[in-house]
Parts: structure tokens; C-alpha cells; sequence
């Protein structure tokens, strides 16, 4: 799992999966690889997560960088299933974003503040 650059502190998982069942009631969330790649992209991510047991894994592994690059905090799940059903769907996703927390809001802000902190990577575009 290449792509996986640090361990989710095992006592956040079980936060990150009650702020995403609530934001995803009350909150707009992204679900799948396409989907929170375009809200990354977009700026419009507040929170990714990303699924450890994807295979193969060269469908995600621009995730990560893509958030750095972006400034957009993100974090790991053990496995797709348990991603999936956080956001209320019956099979796995190997990918969501949070664009809107709703009324997760707060829990969020406290998952944040307890996730490492990565350096933001320059675009690898050419400044003019």
C-alpha cells in the first residue's frame, strides 16, 4: 500500500466513521474515486478518506498527493467496506470527500485537529 504515507491513529476511527454517517445526512458528502477526485480537484473537499485495502492500488494512489498539493486534509480506513457503510451505502467505496459537514461540523474540526499535518507540495506546474 504505497499510497498509504501514515497510519490513522487508531483511536480516530471510530470518529471519522460517526462524522461521516452524520455529514452525510446532514452534509454533503462525495462517494467513489471519480467523484471526490473531481471535489478535490474543485477545492471543494473539506475531508478526504481514503481506503487502505484498495486493489489495485494505482486507482488511488494520486489521492493523496492530489490533497497535499490542494492544502485538503485526509486520513485512512482499514477497508473499503467499513467506508462504504460510513456514508450509508451497501457495498464498499474506496474513496469519499466531505464537501459540506453538516451538522458534523464540530466532530470534524476535533478530527482534524488530532490527524498529523502534511507539508503542502508545490503544483508541478511552472509559475509564469
Amino acid at each position: 500500500m504505497a499510497y498509504v504515507d501514515f497510519e490513522t491513529p487508531k483511536e480516530l476511527i471510530p470518529q471519522i466513521i460517526e462524522m461521516l454517517s452524520v455529514a452525510k445526512e446532514s452534509g454533503k458528502v462525495k462517494k467513489g474515486i471519480n467523484e471526490a477526485t473531481k471535489s478535490i480537484e474543485r477545492k471543494a473537499a473539506q475531508f478526504v478518506v481514503v481506503a487502505q485495502d484498495v486493489s489495485p492500488e494505482e486507482i488511488v494512489v494520486h489521492i493523496p498527493m492530489l490533497c497535499k498539493e490542494k492544502g485538503i486534509p485526509y486520513a485512512f480506513l482499514p477497508t473499503r467496506k467499513e467506508l462504504g457503510q460510513a456514508v450509508g451505502i451497501a457495498v464498499g467505496t474506496s474513496a469519499v470527500a466531505v464537501e459540506n459537514a453538516g451538522g458534523a461540523t464540530e466532530k470534524l474540526q476535533d478530527i482534524l485537529k488530532k490527524l498529523p499535518k502534511h507539508e503542502k507540495h508545490e503544483s508541478r506546474e511552472k509559475k509564469a
